[in-house]
């Protein structure tokens, strides 16, 4: 495949575009017009995604389609994509493709003062998010629909597909403070942000990976899925934390011991009574650089105090 002919037939239609890494290429959107490149599209999987408007598709010869290109370009893109070397693994089109909920809006653009949107600002504050996070992570809230009167915030794989999103009730009178989506687990939370080359933190919460900021991977849960096991193996990483509830010590020291065997310098966190969106940041870094290496013999003695 000659990503350069991909990349300048795709210039002909989007306009100059911006080389990042991953074989992402930044581009304006078409749909939104947003005055900065914020439609990122990858020659390789061919995933096209707008970070402001949430245009998105999974082929690029449907992005031509869209935009009403001439049958003339969408063929010799068609040509050029025959090359790949890459191909994604089959599928059938009884498998539902995960999208935000209906009624989903973005809470960093300008909107009216509405009171959904007012509250929904109200409960990110008394969770100590800023508007630098609801920009990093694109959260939002719906208005309407089967999440109405939650707090969204998604999950992003290495290709910006979005693999998950929470919600979060912002009334506390709501009787479903939580609804997640009908779709598997099996997933890297906040994948799109993570640097497989740095220590990784594990926790159980978006709010608490919010919170920490730097590389960090919510479980959406107490246990570790599968897919995220295999990928830290095998991505070699040196380091993990483990910084989960104290509820959750039983799954807490079952990773550690995962990972220990699997050569891996492991740092148990041990939450006493807080989870480190309650601690906040400054002191859950502290714990962070304060906890020593976990040794087989601690390891050990926790597992046998936690099954007595």
């Amino acid at each position: 495949m000659s990503k350069f002919s991909i990349i300048s037939l795709l210039e002909t239609v989007m306009g100059r575009g911006k080389i990042n890494s991953n074989d992402n290429i930044a581009f304006h959107c078409p749909f939104c017009h947003h005055n900065k490149k914020k439609m990122e599209v990858n020659i390789v999987t061919q995933y096209w995604h707008c970070w402001v408007c949430n245009a998105a598709g999974r082929k690029l010869p449907i992005l031509f389609r869209k935009l009403n290109v001439q049958r003339e370009k969408i063929a010799k893109l068609v040509e050029l994509l025959d090359d790949v070397e890459w191909r994604p693994t089959k599928t059938t089109t009884d498998t539902p493709v995960l999208q935000l909920p209906e009624g989903y809006r973005p809470l960093w653009e300008l909107q009216e003062m509405s009171p959904e949107y007012r509250n929904a600002i109200h409960y990110l504050k008394g969770r100590n998010i800023t508007i630098h996070d609801i920009l990093k992570y694109r959260i939002g809230y719906c208005r309407k629909g089967l999440y109405r009167g939650k707090i969204i915030i998604p999950s992003y794989d290495a290709n910006g597909s979005l693999n998950y999103f929470v919600a979060r009730a912002y009334y506390e009178d709501d009787v479903y403070k939580h609804k997640n989506p009908p779709t598997s687990k099996d997933i890297i939370g906040f994948e799109l942000h993570i640097n497989w080359n740095l220590p990784i933190i594990l926790v159980e919460g978006a709010f608490d990976a919010i919170t920490i900021k730097r590389n960090v991977i919510p479980l959406f849960g107490k246990t570790i899925s599968i897919t995220l096991k295999r990928r830290i193996v095998e991505k070699g990483v040196k380091e993990i934390y483990i910084c989960l509830d104290k509820d959750a010590k039983k799954q807490a020291l079952e990773t550690a011991s995962y990972f220990m065997n699997n050569g891996l310098d492991v740092y148990f966190v041990d939450l006493t009574s807080k989870d480190p969106n309650e601690l906040g940041f400054e002191k859950t870094k502290n714990l962070l650089e304060t906890t020593p290496r976990m040794t087989q013999e601690y390891l050990m003695e926790q597992t046998i105090l936690c099954r007595l």
